[in-house]
C-alpha cells in the first residue's frame, strides 16, 4: 500500500491519495503503524524457516509439519503446528508424498486356516507381546527387485527383525522372525500377525513359530486393512528412501540405504503412534516408568 501511495507526486496529500485508491485513511495509518511489528514477524518467520529446513534436511526430506514440530519442541521451540505448516508452505518445504503401492501378497489356497487374533488392533500395552510382519518389494535398476521382510513390535512399532533377499521364499520371513527372537531374547507367549502371503503358511514357518512359542495370526484374504499398520510402515520406508525415484540403483546401494533407514527409524525417527517419540525412546521411557512403579 505504501509503495502505491508514494508513486504519486510527493506534494499530494494522504487524504487525496486514499480517495483516489479507494482506501480508508484509518486503514492506511493502521497499516503504517504496524510496519515495525510486521517486519519483526517476517524476520522471526525467516529464522524459524531455517530451523525447519535444518530438521527437514536431517530427516532426509521426509518429515511433514507434525514431526518437525515435535523435533522443534524438543529443542525448546513452542510454536504450534499451524504456524510450522504455514511457514513450510510459504518457504516451499514439503515432506515426501506417498507412492502408489504394488501388491506383493500372493495367498496360498492350500494353506491351513489361521485365526485372526488381532482384529485390526495393532496396539499393545507392553513390548514383546504382539508382533506383525509383512513383505515388500524394493525396485532395482533394469527392472529387477529385492524383497524385504520385517517383524515389528506393536507396542512401539520398533523393527525387531528384518531380512532382504532376491527371492520371496519362506526363508525370507523365517530369517526376519529369527532375528526378532534374537533381538528380543525370547518370544514365547507372543502373537505374530501377518497377511495371507504364501511365505507365512508353509510348514517351515509354522514350525519356527512353534519352536519359538509364538501363536500365528492372519487377517482375511485380500483385505489389506487387516495388516494396515505393517503396510503403512513399508510405504513410509519406500517413500522416504526412494524420494520419488523409480528404483534404488544396484542391489548393494539398496541394501545400504534400507539398512541406514531402519537404523534411523528405530533410534531417531519420530513415530506418531508413540507421541512423536522414536521406538527406542518410547520403549526406554516405558521401561523407566515400569521400574519407578515397581520401586
Amino acid at each position: 500500500m505504501q509503495r502505491r501511495l508514494l508513486a504519486f507526486h510527493p506534494a499530494t496529500t494522504v487524504k487525496r491519495l486514499c480517495q483516489v485508491l479507494d482506501v480508508n485513511r484509518s486503514s492506511y495509518y493502521k497499516w503504517l503503524a504496524s510496519a515495525e511489528a510486521r517486519a519483526t514477524r517476517q524476520r522471526e518467520d525467516r529464522i524459524l524457516a531455517e530451523e525447519i529446513r535444518e530438521v527437514h534436511g536431517e530427516s532426509g526430506g521426509a518429515y511433514g509439519s507434525p514431526r518437525i514440530m515435535a523435533e522443534l519442541r524438543e529443542k525448546g521451540r513452542r510454536d504450534n503446528e499451524k504456524r510450522v505448516a504455514r511457514i513450510m508452505r510459504t518457504f516451499s518445504i514439503t515432506g515426501i508424498r506417498l507412492r502408489r503401492r504394488t501388491r506383493t501378497t500372493v495367498p496360498d489356497p492350500t494353506a491351513p486356516q489361521v485365526p485372526d487374533l488381532f482384529g485390526r488392533d495393532f496396539t499393545a500395552t507392553e513390548p514383546r507381546r504382539k508382533y506383525m510382519g509383512d513383505i515388500t518389494y524394493l525396485p532395482l535398476e533394469r527392472g529387477e527387485f529385492l524383497y524385504l521382510a520385517t517383524a515389528l513390535d506393536c507396542f512401539s512399532r520398533k523393527v525387531v527383525g528384518w531380512s532382504i533377499a532376491n527371492h520371496m521364499r519362506t526363508d525370507l520371513v523365517t530369517d526376519a522372525l529369527r532375528m526378532a527372537a534374537s533381538t528380543r531374547g525370547r518370544m514365547d507367549g507372543a502373537v505374530f500377525h501377518s497377511d495371507h502371503g504364501a511365505q507365512y503358511g508353509p510348514r517351515a514357518f509354522t514350525a519356527l513359530c512353534d519352536e519359538l512359542g509364538v501363536a500365528q495370526s492372519m487377517g482375511a484374504v485380500g483385505t489389506s486393512a487387516d495388516n494396515a499398520a505393517c503396510e503403512s510402515f513399508h510405504a513410509s520406508l519406500k517413500r522416504e528412501t526412494l524420494q520419488g525415484a523409480d528404483d534404488y540403483g544396484d542391489a548393494g546401494t539398496c541394501r545400504r540405504t534400507v539398512f541406514a533407514w531402519l537404523t534411523r527409524y528405530n533410534t531417531r525417527r519420530r513415530h506418531s503412534a508413540n507421541g512423536h517419540l522414536s521406538p527406542n525412546e518410547y520403549e526406554r521411557r516405558h521401561h523407566t516408568a515400569t521400574l519407578t512403579l515397581a520401586a
